[in-house]
């Protein structure tokens, strides 16, 4: 007995359409494997995790799994849910880190260290006004209490904690207009963080960024007054690429001893003092003048990996306004 021929062209049909869906389905799984941007620069180009040794990337994945088995151990411990938003963060996972404060804040909504731990990760994905927002919140919380040390993540050469919770707020909130390109604000906000300031360390990294917004305000004379504090002899601990640049900006150092554009991207140590240096120097040659070597220099910044450093981000936002 034959098969009717509509029965062999339904049979064609049906099984064309399943092995189509088939393929859809296929497609779809294949994309939401497919990783998604941390975030995107002031342009629009996708941003993803900055490539590391494999040494450093299984060091700061064992930490986070600690950081986790705390957090599932007690979900409710404030700073069970800081280290594990932190440790996230460490990754270059800044969505889920911003994710991770966020849900923290529901059962903590008077902490001032959620909000700037979230300030901060809004910075490194260019959300400049909700990290104003949330160092602002942090501000009002933290301005009554008690200065109080703040354990680093990722210790220094001597395993000594120099920043304080106060200072963190007021630095990174004024950084934050800074990159907005809100300058008057931010120098407001840094004279401020002056009064946290209360080591070397912390002195250049708010001198620094202080001076540079004077100069870019044209208050020159406030600018060589800033410098005044910053002597030959300081013992600096952890922040010597912001105090180098202050050496350059007294005459102290040249241009050519802190341009450095050819550390290895996978140590992200040198390379963050490339990008921190690198923009000092595009900086210096704004101020006198030479917009266009300083085009070039934070082009070059700018072509590293190294997205989320603060001189990245700066040099990022200059050459936009600049354009």
């Amino acid at each position: 007995m034959k098969t009717p021929i509509a029965f062999l062209l339904f049979l064609a049909i049906f099984t064309w359409q399943c092995q189509t869906s088939d393929q859809k389905n296929a497609k779809n799984e294949a994309s939401t494997t497919e990783p998604q941007p941390e975030a995107y620069t002031l342009d629009g180009k996708p941003l993803f995790p900055s490539p590391e040794s494999e040494a450093s990337l299984q060091k700061k994945d064992s930490l986070l799994q600690i950081a986790r088995q705390n957090f599932e151990r007690d979900s409710n411990n404030l700073d069970h849910i800081i280290w594990l938003g932190r440790r996230t963060a460490y990754l270059s996972r800044f969505r889920e880190s911003i994710d991770i404060f966020a849900k923290g804040l529901e059962t903590h909504p008077n902490s001032p260290e959620l909000y700037r731990h979230r300030g901060h990760r809004y910075i490194s994905t260019r959300q400049f006004d909700q990290a104003i927002a949330d160092f602002e919140k942090a501000a009002a919380l933290a301005k009554d209490k008690p200065v109080e040390i703040e354990p680093d993540g990722i210790p220094n050469k001597l395993n000594q904690p120099l920043s304080t919770l106060q200072f963190n707020i007021w630095y990174h909130w004024a950084l934050a207009y800074y990159l907005k390109g809100d300058f008057a604000k931010a120098a407001q906000i840094y004279e401020e963080c002056m009064t946290y300031s209360t080591n070397p360390d912390l002195l250049c990294a708010t001198a620094d960024w202080l001076y540079m917004t004077y100069r870019r305000l044209g208050e020159t004379e406030k600018a060589m007054k800033m410098l005044e504090k910053i002597m030959p002899d300081m013992e600096i601990i952890e922040n010597e690429s912001y105090y180098n640049r202050l050496l350059m900006y007294k005459g102290l150092k040249k241009p050519e001893e802190l341009l450095n554009l050819d550390a290895p991207e996978s140590d992200l140590d040198a390379l963050l003092n490339t990008v921190t240096q690198g923009y000092g120097v595009g900086n210096w040659y704004l101020y006198n003048g030479d917009a266009a070597k300083a085009k070039e220099i934070f082009q070059k910044v700018t072509n590293t990996t190294y997205w989320s450093a603060f001189g990245f981000i700066a040099a990022e936002a200059d050459l936009t306004r600049l354009d």
